[in-house]
């Protein structure tokens, strides 16, 4: 890895299109090499040889992400992420290959020792998800979630006489003006009901390709599949079923309440669906600037919060390792990756001027800061956690910053604690409806895209049942889902939020009482990295696992006694 001080600035990163050949070559030397039965010595080499090697391929191939989402019009970088598309399967292929002589080593204990145990059973799990058998599956895979991308970056929304994108018009949804809100939620789902074949087409075709993928490699569903795929190794599907049922207890009539109270702040009988996003009459809290006035504070906060977030800013800046702004053809949402290589982390988002703008700031920055922490580790599978281990990174970092939230949002910070806060709890439900809706397609993988429509409805009427879509077409039939890329692009990566944020919110009560400690706790968990299971992160950050039955109630009543003291204004209106 090159040293951070001599690291390149992003777009000083030199890309190299991998040589599938050499790659071969280099893999037919490292399997005869094991072959030879090495040493214990030789053996550990060979493997930093390999990891180096991952290392590589691993940088341009998140080069090549990168560049894509940046401008999916753009034809160049689509060649590059094709070209990776076609040549991941082989070369994971190769990398299965290497997995099994190092899994058939004699060195096994000698192995364990130097990269962990939890080293070896990922390689394990990686052999039973991989395979030549589903190369051609895992191609057409990437071809269709490309065409469910380019759909969504290709939007150009006609609004009161402008033309926006899926980001840019997400500011009129809210506006304070009721009917010009309505209109924007309304173009927007109209979008979708545009496509809406092409997007039942490419849905239905992943399904299928996914199951038939899963029954190849003797798997009895996509969803156990998928469940070794993630690195799920300490619970089970089970296991999320009933944390679902749990928020489905002690979440959803809470947040039931918060609606009503929602709809009397607004001056509402009940809201609909275009209302849904507008907390307070006079407005949603903003940051009171532009892209660079909140990058500038972004500086100043992440300085005073600690010498190693400091020093990390100060390399996203110099480095301009983030892309922030929302154009045209820029793919929509955000993330985070990193450059192996380098140690380099990068962010990627749109900022729309809604106050998601700071909580996806503050988001992604976390986990940006867990890569930076992890990029001392020499197996790649330790550079990341497993993703709901990730996102503690992320919306952990999005409380811990509260302290400085009257950076952006002056005096409405009270009224963002408020939206923040309340938020958490806001979105539990639709992260388990998400997950619930996964689970039953991939259940019924035969089922026409109706059902799934049908079914997506029966869902929101359990876990949000103070929804209202008989103003929008498109979501009475039942297609909101379809907005969500995670759903398309990466099954079941999304009741990780709900977990996490079931991590995040003790966080968030321990930086009330002890803002060191709960820092310390933190970056802790940053440190590790993925070199631990998902519930052993968990322990060693000092908060109690999602899992236990306890977590969640008590968590929900934290947020709810909080919110009621502070704020008895908001939800309770009325008297107030």
């Amino acid at each position: 890895m090159t040293s951070i001080s001599t690291a390149p600035r992003f777009n000083d990163i030199p890309y190299r299109r991998p040589d599938l050949d050499a790659i071969a070559r280099e893999t037919k030397a490292l399997l005869d090499a094991f072959d030879q039965q090495p040493s214990a010595e030789d053996t550990i080499r060979l493997i930093r040889q390999w990891n180096k090697q991952r290392f590589d391929y691993s940088t341009n191939s998140s080069l090549a992400e990168v560049h894509y989402t940046q401008n999916v019009a753009n034809t160049a970088a689509k060649d590059e992420k094709t070209f990776f598309d076609n040549a991941n399967p082989i070369v994971s292929n190769y990398a299965l290959d290497v997995s099994r002589r190092i899994l058939a080593s004699e060195h096994r204990s000698e192995i364990a020792d130097t990269f962990g145990e939890l080293f070896l059973r990922r390689l394990e799990a990686s052999t039973r998800t991989i395979s030549p058998e589903i190369n051609d599956l895992l191609v057409r895979e990437a071809e269709l979630c490309n065409q469910f991308n380019e759909i969504q970056a290709s939007a150009k929304l006609e609004f009161e006489g402008n033309t926006y994108n899926l980001s840019s018009i997400g500011g009129f949804a809210i506006s304070p003006d009721r009917e010009q809100r309505k209109g924007a939620v309304r173009t927007t789902y109209a979008f979708i009901g545009e496509h809406s074949a092409a997007l039942d087409s490419i849905y239905h075709d992943l399904v299928q390709l996914r199951t038939e993928k899963a029954k190849l490699l003797g798997f009895s569903s996509y969803t156990e599949f998928r469940y070794v795929e993630f690195g799920r190794i300490d619970y089970s599907a089970k296991d999320v079923e009933v944390f679902r049922n749990a928020v489905l207890e002690h979440v959803v009539p809470v947040v039931q309440r918060y609606r009503i109270a929602q709809a009397r702040r607004l001056g509402l009988e009940e809201i609909e669906l275009f209302d849904e996003k507008l907390q307070f009459l006079d407005g949603n809290p903003l940051a009171q600037g532009d892209h660079d006035w909140i990058v500038e504070r972004a500086a100043r906060m992440y300085r005073e919060l600690s010498p190693a977030t400091g020093e990390f800013i100060d390399l996203m800046l110099s480095h301009d390792l983030m892309d922030l702004k929302s154009r045209d053809n820029k793919a929509t949402g955000g993330y985070c990756t990193s450059f192996a290589d380098y140690g380099l982390p990068f962010i990627f988002a749109n900022f729309n001027r809604t106050t998601h703008d700071i909580e996806v700031l503050t988001h992604e920055a976390g986990h940006a800061f867990q890569a930076y922490s992890s990029r001392h580790f020499e197996v790649p599978e330790y550079r990341w956690p497993t993703a709901e281990a990730c996102e503690i990174h992320s919306m952990s970092m999005e409380f811990l910053t509260w302290p400085w939230m009257n950076l952006f949002f002056e005096g409405e910070t009270d009224k963002f604690f408020f939206y923040h806060l309340q938020g958490a709890l806001l979105f539990l439900p639709y992260a388990c409806a998400v997950d619930h809706f996964q689970h039953w397609v991939y259940a019924n993988p035969t089922v026409s895209p109706a059902e799934r429509n049908a079914e997506w409805r029966r869902l929101e009427a359990m876990y949000m049942p103070w929804r209202r879509t008989e103003a929008i077409p498109e979501a009475a039939e039942g297609r909101q889902w379809q907005f969500q890329r995670h759903i398309y692009e990466s099954p079941f990566y999304y009741i990780d939020y709900a977990l996490a944020q079931t991590c995040a919110l003790q966080y968030w009560q321990a930086s009330q009482k002890d803002p060191t400690r709960a820092f310390e706790d933190y970056i802790r968990i940053c440190r590790i990295g993925g070199s631990m299971p998902f519930l052993d992160i968990v322990a060693a950050g000092n908060v109690q696992s999602p899992f236990d039955p306890a977590t969640l109630p008590r968590m929900v009543n934290a947020v709810d006694d909080w919110l009621e003291e502070r704020f008895p204004r908001y939800l309770d209106p009325v008297s107030s």
